[in-house]
């Protein structure tokens, strides 16, 4: 029994020591995966949010044209200067009219009289308010663009936000590994899935953020330039028109007769035309998507070149448990890799609840959104409305409208977890970071015996 007893106790500790060590290669394993999958979103997170700061800013550079041109009018008062005399004018007619022998045109005669002065004050009030505005503003506006403020940031944001997802990956992978249990930090990195690491020395001649800055002249053929002018006018006229439709809306209704509004879009268009042509013709443009969608040839090479990032943590191997009895196939010294993959994208619109109400000229439909599928129970279809008014309302399911161009007009870039094919995948996991963080360390990778990244994908569902 004796015997027996230290047979079963050997088998017992040695079963101990098995278990041992598998528990603590698996919880090294999930906890190096999960780290892998948060520091891969995160850093894509950041370059997504990078593309989103140039949509926003691009917008920004637009409205500050708009606004100069509307404050340089405000400032200049060209339009009020003709209100005097087309009122005069009127003042004229007034007096005319009302000793007429008809009563519509002696009433409207009175009417006139009446309503010139009120129009005067109209835009009197209007005038000195805008150039009270303009005062403060526009000398903040005209230094923005002098100093080409926006384009400076814009360039800011192409260095560093790689910089900010490098450190978001080293981040992530730092908090995971912590409590280490002796196997000291786990640190991090942020690829691109072409191989290049994010944030390295690439960044001067080939951006992560996959945009460009139109420069003229840069090279024969490129039209990032002659687009970037064309979107700046296009946006730029569309800011104006919605600032002078909104200020303008008491003189279209109220104030017809000085035409004053009129002559404010005129000038104030003539304003933004000289911003445009004269003054900065060559800067201050938007910054522009690297490769437009019609110029792609591969869309998936494409997309593995620009939109693709690759998340690799690395921890030192797990020291065994009785190293005689179960041995690690990792040599002493040699580093643990887990890896995952993000793709930054523009989602296409998802599909919600509208409702629909049918009228005598055409339906109009308000989205209230949520998931078809996954939404309360809705209110029933109403029945047609009393006689004169709408038609029967009814819900459907459609699409949201929100933008899904891949551009740097869309302020909806956002990043997702996908399976890891990246070409270089490899390379990338043999190849130790040239990140300040790993100098001095000793990381030694494991050797993938010539595996590619299509074996790698065969072994790994990653």
């Amino acid at each position: 029994m004796s015997i027996v007893a230290v047979f079963a106790l050997l088998l017992l500790t040695m079963l101990l020591g098995m278990v041992w060590n598998v528990a603590r290669q698996a919880d090294g394993k999930v906890r190096m995966q999960n780290a892998a999958d948060a520091a891969a979103y995160s850093g894509g997170v950041i370059i997504a949010r990078g593309m989103n700061t140039l949509a926003f800013t691009n917008h920004l550079l637009f409205d500050t044209f708009a606004m100069t041109a509307f404050m340089r009018e405000a400032r200049d008062q060209n339009a009020a200067s003709y209100v005097p005399q087309i009122l005069a004018a009127w003042s004229r007619i007034g007096p005319v009219l009302a000793g007429s022998p008809f009563a519509k045109f002696q009433a409207l005669g009175s009417a006139i009289t009446q309503k010139v002065p009120l129009e005067q004050q109209m835009v009197t009030a209007y005038t000195n308010w805008a150039a009270a505005v303009s005062q403060r503003v526009l000398p903040v506006l005209e230094e923005i663009l002098r100093q080409e403020m926006i384009p400076h940031y814009q360039r800011s944001v192409v260095w560093a936000f790689p910089q900010i997802a490098q450190m978001a990956a080293m981040e992530i992978a730092r908090r995971h590994g912590e409590p280490s249990f002796g196997r000291g930090p786990m640190l991090g990195a942020l690829w691109r899935a072409t191989g290049e690491i994010v944030g390295g020395d690439a960044e001067m001649y080939n951006p992560s953020l996959p945009v460009v800055e139109p420069l003229p002249g840069v090279e024969e053929g490129d039209n990032h330039f002659t687009r970037a002018r064309q979107q700046r006018r296009t946006y730029a006229i569309r800011y104006l028109n919605d600032w002078n439709n909104q200020t303008m809306a008491a003189f279209d209704r109220e104030g017809k007769m000085s035409q004053f509004s009129a002559l404010w879009r005129s000038f104030t268009c003539g304003q933004l035309e000289k911003l445009l042509e004269e003054e900065y013709p060559d800067r201050n443009l938007p910054f522009q998507i690297r490769t437009r969608r019609s110029e792609i040839i591969d869309a998936n090479e494409h997309l593995e070149q620009h939109f693709m990032f690759v998340g690799v943590v690395y921890w030192r191997r797990v020291p065994e448990t009785a190293p005689t009895v179960f041995r690690n196939p990792l040599a002493p010294g040699a580093w643990n890799t887990a890896f995952a993959q993000v793709q930054v994208f523009v989602p296409t619109a998802r599909l919600e609840w509208q409702w629909i109400r049918e009228w005598g000229g055409g339906s109009n439909s308000i989205p209230i959104g949520g998931v078809p599928g996954d939404f309360p129970t809705l209110p029933a279809d109403e029945p047609p409305g009393p006689q004169g008014g709408g038609g029967p309302g009814r819900w459907v399911v459609g699409r949201q409208r929100v933008p899904t161009s891949w551009d740097l007009l869309n302020q909806s870039w956002s990043c997702q977890l996908v399976p890891a094919t990246a070409p270089a995948l490899a390379d990338i996991l043999q190849t130790p970071p040239p990140l300040p963080a790993f100098q001095g360390l000793d990381v030694r990778l494991p050797s993938l015996g010539g595996a590619t990244s299509r074996d790698i994908g065969k072994i790994n569902m990653h």
